[in-house]
């Protein structure tokens, strides 16, 4: 009688990139918990610092500080991005996913902007100094009610579709109407201003800009102020009774160690993505 060979056998993981998974991926651990903290810190300072750059007379004053402090949180977070890149077992999964683009882009404008010389690519590297803000989306990982808002989201996206649909089909509907009651002389030049005017209006937003004249048309106007007080409560409905749900399911803090993957249920043994085991 030969023996039954296995069917699957996992891949050996080494020590040290578990544990260096373990600390970044990981909150559960007092390492991991002190590298999200500090982690978080520089961000938030990295941000100030770009809000503080963009300031002519604080950039005129500290500019030689600013931008040290800006090539110090670079090469922080360069580090941090590579570690991470290191950590998991599926490194280009993780590069090509949401958190890990916005890792890229958090890096990537400080490098670029030191490589785009000339007087004319000044409104470019500006664009650049601007991508830099993406950092604070780092900060969505770490929040742990992320997961069930992002659950939310994906539970309820057709009937906000749906929802959505039938807005954009109510502003089409009354702005083609007051097109018609109202004069050219009163703003409503055409059917896609009109319908501008009907999203403004209906979002109860109200610019100003544009107003009816005539009181068919002011009938209307107010017969749509009123519909849009009644229409905002839909998306938070919907959105309410989803987070509600999904709070019911609880999540667990675990994230895949092949392919970085996160959003597991709290008795998940293996990851939902690649199968790998947790």
């Amino acid at each position: 009688m030969t023996a039954m060979k296995p069917t699957y056998t996992e891949k050996p993981r080494h020590s040290w990139r578990t544990a260096l998974h373990e600390v970044i991926f990981e909150a559960d651990t007092p390492a991991g918990k002190w590298f999200d903290i500090i982690l978080i810190c520089s961000i938030l300072c990295s941000v100030a610092v770009v809000m503080l750059e963009s300031i002519a007379s604080i950039r005129q004053a500290h500019g030689e500080l600013l931008r040290a402090l800006e090539w110090i949180f670079t090469v922080l977070f360069s580090i941090e991005y590579v570690l991470r890149l290191i950590c998991v077992g599926k490194p280009v999964r993780y590069a090509t996913s949401f958190f890990g683009l916005v890792d890229l882009c958090a890096i990537v404008p400080t490098y670029l902007s030191r490589l785009v010389p000339g007087g004319q690519y000044l409104m470019a590297i500006r664009l650049l100094r601007v991508l830099r803000i993406f950092r604070v989306l780092k900060l969505v990982q770490y929040l742990a009610e992320a997961g069930i808002l992002i659950q939310a989201l994906r539970a309820g996206r057709r009937k906000i579709t749906v929802f959505l649909f039938t807005v954009l089909t109510l502003v089409v509907v009354l702005g083609s109407l007051m097109y018609i009651i109202e004069d050219e002389s009163d703003g409503f030049t055409s059917i896609p201003r009109s319908i501008y005017w009907a999203i403004v209006t209906l979002t109860t937003v109200g610019y100003g800009d544009i107003s009816p004249q005539t009181a068919l048309g002011q009938m209307l106007a107010a017969l749509i102020m009123i519909l849009g007080y009644s229409i905002i409560a839909v998306p938070t409905g919907i959105m309410g009774l989803e987070i509600a749900r999904a709070a019911e399911r609880p999540i667990s803090t675990q994230v895949c160690p092949e392919c970085s993957a996160e959003g597991h249920d709290a008795d998940a043994k293996h990851c939902k993505r690649c199968g790998a085991k947790l």
